[in-house]
């Protein structure tokens, strides 16, 4: 059984706008889902949608195999939620918010035990506004896994985390993967993505734009080879057919899908010309490589219809 099961999931708010529009995808047990897109394309909607938050205008959702809002109770206990914001309340210490949140559950960990996963031991005695903002989600995460849930739902989790914390953060999570927990993570650090996510869909204006593994989303897109314009051009020749060049701002940018191959061909043409390459850069194509793409393109052919 799917941890997540979607099935043509449409949400509408009461002014009309359409947040999300007829997407689908399944996470199973062990792995973690990433839903990308750009600010407004419908993740949080989505997410509040499978927390039980909020209800579908269309389409199912599917929880540990239910319902999460009309068989809420039987999903609660299984599952761990991180929103874009916590609601704590400030004046609770650390410790006391941790006992309060488990004090909701059937068979939660001991508050010590979430807090020092979360490197909160030596903020334990500390009132909540006293925290730092990386530390207020630290501590949404720890609470979020007192249940030990079998599905972890991760909404922007590492916002205000430096990069020390967020990658303490990465380990975490992908121990409970191991474990054998799902987890639905959305974020804007496409870094993140790539190094937690087993598959991944990206979101664009409410519908799903490409989904697969990254391997799978990244393989269509081209590498990037780009140098000071002041170069010039390469002449004929030193490019393979299909190999796009083009002028963008102060730069020359090639896109291959050869990029070994290419950089030689290129660093060859200006070491016999002597010619230097200012700001040279060589960029596999990668997930950013590929958000970019699908968010330009599908502006593109909006503007268009």
């Amino acid at each position: 059984m799917n941890a997540i099961d979607v099935r043509d999931l449409t949400r509408t708010y009461k002014s009309g706008a359409e947040a999300v529009r007829g997407i689908s995808f399944s996470v199973p047990p062990g792995q973690v889902f990433g839903l990308l897109g750009t600010n407004g394309a419908g993740k949080t909607s989505t997410m509040d949608v499978i927390a039980g938050l909020a209800a579908p205008t269309s389409g199912s959702v599917r929880v540990l195999g239910h319902d999460p809002i009309r068989e809420r109770r039987a999903v609660r206990h299984r599952t761990g939620v991180v929103l874009q914001s916590g609601g704590l309340p400030g004046e609770l210490t650390v410790a006391e918010a941790v006992r309060m949140w488990a004090g909701t559950m059937r068979r939660p960990r001991p508050a010590s035990e979430s807090i020092d996963a979360v490197d909160l031991t030596a903020k334990a005695g500390v009132p909540i506004k006293s925290l730092s903002g990386g530390e207020r989600r630290r501590l949404d995460l720890a609470v979020a896994l007192l249940g030990r849930p079998e599905l972890l739902m991760l909404d922007e989790p590492t916002t205000g985390l430096d990069a020390e914390s967020r990658r303490s953060v990465w380990t975490l999570v992908r121990g409970l993967v191991d474990g054998g927990t799902a987890v639905l993570l959305t974020t804007h650090h496409l870094e993140e993505a790539e190094e937690l996510s087993d598959s991944l869909a990206i979101l664009h204006r409410g519908r799903i734009v490409a989904e697969g593994t990254l391997d799978e989303v990244v393989a269509t897109y081209r590498a990037e080879i780009r140098f000071g314009a002041s170069a010039g051009r390469p002449p004929a020749g030193v490019l393979a057919d299909g190999e796009a060049v083009e002028i963008e701002g102060r730069h020359v940018v090639i896109r291959t899908g050869s990029l070994q191959r290419t950089l030689g061909r290129v660093l060859y043409w200006a070491d016999g010309a002597g010619l230097a390459l200012p700001e040279l850069r060589a960029t596999p194509a990668s997930l950013e490589t590929a958000f970019l793409a699908l968010a330009r393109g599908t502006e593109t052919l909006e503007a268009a219809s």
